[in-house]
C-alpha cells in the first residue's frame, strides 16, 4: 500500500461530509499517510433537473467515481450506500460498510409540521417512488411533486415551489446538522428505507488487500449484515426496475429481522411482510422473503407498476 489515500467523492455538502469523515478517521488511525479527496462529477449531479425516473439505469451517482477506482486514479469512493446499485461493478468490493446512523425518514412541512395535519390535496415534493407510493398508502389524497437535487436544493425547492411538505433521510440531516429542520419523524410501520439507508460504504478495488486490511478498523459487522439482507431483498424485487418497496433489517438479541414492503405507485395496493434468522444467512433470509412476497401478490403489483410507467413514459414520448 503506498503513503498516499486518494479518495473520490461527489461535491454535494453531503458527500463532502461523509468522505472528510472517513478522510479523519483513516489518518487518526494512521497517520502516516495523506489522504486527499478529489472531487468528481456524477451523471446525477450533472442533471439536475431531470427526474430519475427519465435519466434510467443504476448508478447514477456512482458511476463515475467506480471507473476511477478501476482506472487507479482514486483508491477509495465514500458513498450513502442506498446509492449504489445492488450488484457491484466486476473488479470493486466493499472496502468496509460503517456504523449505521438512524434509518428513518423525516417529513419537512414547516407549515403544518406533522402528515397527518397536511390539508387535503397538499403538494408533497418527493423524487422517490418508494416515499411517494408509502405516503400515498398514508394519505392517497397527496399530490406528490417530483423534486430532486441535494439536501439543500430541495429544503430550497420547498419554499421556492410553494410546496407543503418533501420528505428526507434523517441521517443525512443529522450529518449536516440540519435537524432543526424535521417536523416529523416516520416510524418504521409508515415508511420504510431505502436499502442501505443510513449506511455508509467504503469502495475500493477488490484485489487490494493491504488497504483492505488497513480499513478493516471501521467495518461495522451488524451493519454489515443487515445492509447484505436489504440489497439481497432489493435485488431479487427490482431485477434491474425501480421498485415502489422498501426495506429495513437490523439485529435485535443476536436475531437478523428483515421487515420489507412492496407497493403500488399509487400506494393503494400494499404487500408486507417479514421475517427472522441467524445473521450470518442474511442474504438468504432476504431472498426468501423477497420470493415469498412476489409468490404472494408482489409480482402482480410489480408488473402494474412498470405498465404504469411504460404507459406515461408512452404519453410523453
Amino acid at each position: 500500500m503506498t503513503a498516499k489515500i486518494v479518495i473520490g467523492t461527489r461535491d454535494s455538502k453531503l458527500a463532502l461530509w461523509q468522505a472528510n469523515f472517513v478522510a479523519r478517521r483513516i489518518h487518526e488511525r494512521h497517520p502516516h499517510l495523506d489522504v486527499v479527496l478529489k472531487h468528481i462529477a456524477t451523471k446525477g449531479d450533472k442533471l439536475p433537473d431531470v427526474p430519475l425516473s427519465k435519466i434510467g439505469g443504476e448508478g447514477i451517482f456512482t458511476g463515475e467515481l467506480e471507473k476511477e477506482l478501476l482506472s487507479g486514479e482514486i483508491d477509495l469512493a465514500i458513498h450513502s450506500l442506498k446509492d449504489l446499485p445492488n450488484e457491484l461493478t466486476q473488479g470493486l468490493a466493499f472496502g468496509a460498510i460503517i456504523e449505521r446512523a438512524d434509518a428513518r425518514e423525516a417529513l419537512i412541512s414547516p407549515k403544518y409540521r406533522t402528515l397527518d395535519k397536511l390539508p387535503y390535496g397538499a403538494r408533497v415534493g418527493i423524487s422517490s417512488l418508494r416515499r411517494s407510493a408509502q405516503l400515498l398508502a398514508c394519505r392517497p389524497d397527496l399530490t406528490i411533486t417530483d423534486i430532486r437535487g441535494n439536501i439543500d436544493v430541495r429544503l430550497t425547492k420547498l419554499v421556492s415551489q410553494n410546496l407543503d411538505a418533501t420528505v428526507l433521510a434523517v441521517a443525512g440531516l443529522h450529518r449536516l446538522g440540519l435537524e432543526e429542520h424535521i417536523t416529523e419523524i416516520f416510524s418504521m410501520d409508515v415508511c420504510l428505507p431505502a436499502a442501505g439507508q443510513g449506511a455508509l460504504a467504503i469502495e475500493m478495488r477488490q484485489d487490494d488487500e493491504a488497504l483492505r486490511s488497513a480499513l478493516s478498523f471501521l467495518h461495522h459487522e451488524e451493519t454489515a449484515w443487515a445492509v447484505t439482507a436489504e440489497r439481497a431483498f432489493m435485488r431479487e424485487v427490482e431485477q434491474g426496475h425501480p421498485a415502489p418497496a422498501g426495506v429495513w433489517a437490523r439485529i435485535e438479541s443476536n436475531v437478523l429481522v428483515v421487515d420489507a414492503v412492496i407497493l403500488s405507485s399509487d400506494g393503494r395496493t400494499r404487500l408486507r411482510d417479514a421475517i427472522i434468522g441467524v445473521p450470518e444467512a442474511a442474504e438468504r433470509l432476504a431472498e426468501t422473503l423477497a420470493r415469498r412476497m412476489l409468490e404472494s401478490g408482489g409480482r402482480d403489483i410489480l408488473a402494474s407498476v412498470k405498465s404504469s410507467d411504460g404507459n406515461k413514459r408512452a404519453v410523453h414520448a
